[in-house]
């Protein structure tokens, strides 16, 4: 009989009836229906109520990223990530940093973008006038909706208005400027600008669409700097001058060329990302911000260019690197994941920080640090060496190596350059027939 995946009431069912499902669909064995089990201090009931048709979780590996020093304050920095090297990286490129003085961040008041897209308008010109001419009364409007968040000093703020060209032809799209004060503002700015939606109707004459906060958040930034000593920089085969020197070279093709500007500011999401995972915050809605604004920032300094680098690196009068970073960082520490999640909330704990504002000063100085360990390993040795040595490890567990022959195997492949599988597996065999060099 064909199997079918319309599971009527699936969501009602207990997760057990859940799993029990799953296990007859796939095949599983009990210990493969084991991997979903919830950890100690994780309460299935508090996660079964964060998504839909939850079946247990999938843990990814927990580090502290050590040595960081920001703005005179030193921090234990929770990092989740599946990818070898990145905490270490950071760890050791937060070292560097703290010999010149640490990282110094700043950052920009919360203010997120709710957009609300009108079509249809007989008279765009004068209809976006209009709207602007009513912007006291719109603010209070959108400011009685969320009382509380104005009693803690945020609420609307401004508003924007543009008349945009589009396949559908013109559009006002006006801009709802929300002060999120300690939260990551999606439900407070998705609420006012559904409330202020048949008002900016009535207004223009037109026919409103989308009311949504804006991922982009070109008003919530998060910038941080630091210096690099070119004397700590230097290695068996390069000065330090020279390594500043090749850190700038490989920094230049980021500027050049999309194609390496791409994985540029990858590798200082790989910081960024994982601590936003760490407490609980969105990754993808941090990731589409930091993307988009890389391209946005691109455009607004020159048309022909595609994007940019999310860091800067220039040379200071006494030679050493000087890197810099600036980023939307649409963070909070109220609501969502970071108030339930136990995980994100003993993660927060850790990493010690009191506002929205301050965690994002943070993922600034971690973003920067992550991205100047990377560029410092492409420039002298190679990225693979220490990436490599870390995923020889997870080969060797792969080929079934314990404990004890981790190391043994994963020291074998880096020796040979054969990180692979079957290369692990042929170690391996050779270390329990005692017959290992």
């Amino acid at each position: 009989m064909e199997r079918s995946s319309e599971i009527p009431g699936f969501y009602r069912r207990s997760i057990e009836e859940r799993r029990a499902l799953l296990k007859e669909w796939a095949g599983l064995t009990d210990a493969e229906v084991r991997t979903w089990e919830f950890p100690p201090g994780v309460e299935p009931g508090a996660v079964d109520r964060m998504i839909e048709n939850v079946v247990g979780v999938m843990p990814l590996p927990l580090g502290v990223a050590t040595n960081f020093r920001i703005n005179d304050t030193d921090y234990l920095v929770p990092m989740a990530i599946e990818e070898p090297s990145v905490v270490a990286a950071a760890s050791n490129a937060a070292k560097v940093a703290r010999a010149g003085g640490g990282f110094a961040a700043q950052s920009t008041a919360p203010v997120m973008i709710g957009q609300v897209q009108i079509l249809d308008v007989p008279d765009p010109v004068a209809a976006r006038l209009r709207v602007l001419q009513h912007k006291d009364e719109l603010l209070a409007a959108a400011n009685a909706k969320d009382p509380m968040l104005v009693k803690f000093g945020g609420g609307a703020r401004d508003l924007e208005a543009r008349i945009l060209s589009s396949p559908r032809g013109p559009m006002i799209v006006v801009h709802l400027l929300v002060d999120a004060r300690d939260a990551g503002g999606m439900n407070a700015v998705n609420t006012m600008c559904e409330a202020l939606a048949p008002e900016f109707a009535r207004l223009s004459g037109g026919r409103v669409v989308l009311r949504i906060i804006s991922n982009l958040a070109v008003h919530r930034l998060a910038r941080a700097h630091a210096t690099f000593p070119a004397a700590l920089l230097k290695t068996e085969t390069a000065s330090g001058p020279e390594v500043v020197d090749a850190i700038l070279d490989a920094y230049a093709l980021a500027v050049a060329d999309p194609f390496r500007c791409a994985t540029h500011n990858k590798g200082i999401m790989n910081g960024v990302s994982s601590v936003v995972i760490a407490t609980g915050n969105d990754f993808r809605a941090i990731e589409s911000g930091a993307h988009t604004y890389a391209a946005w920032r691109a455009g607004e300094a020159d048309a022909a260019t595609v994007v940019l680098p999310l860091t800067t690196y220039e040379k200071n009068k006494a030679g050493d690197l000087v890197g810099s970073i600036e980023i939307p960082a649409p963070v909070g520490l109220i609501g969502g994941a970071t108030a339930v999640h136990p995980t994100a909330k003993t993660n927060v704990k850790v990493l010690g920080v009191k506002t929205a504002r301050e965690l994002g000063e943070v993922l600034a100085a971690v973003g920067l640090a992550q991205n100047f360990a990377a560029l410092r390993a492409l420039a002298t040795e190679g990225i693979q060496r220490g990436h490599m040595e870390l995923h020889a490890r997870n080969i060797a567990v792969s080929a079934g190596a314990r404990p004890d022959e981790v190391d043994r195997v994963a020291e074998r492949l880096v020796r040979d350059h054969q990180i692979r599988l079957d290369r692990a597996k042929e170690i391996l065999d050779e270390l329990r027939r005692g017959g290992a060099g």
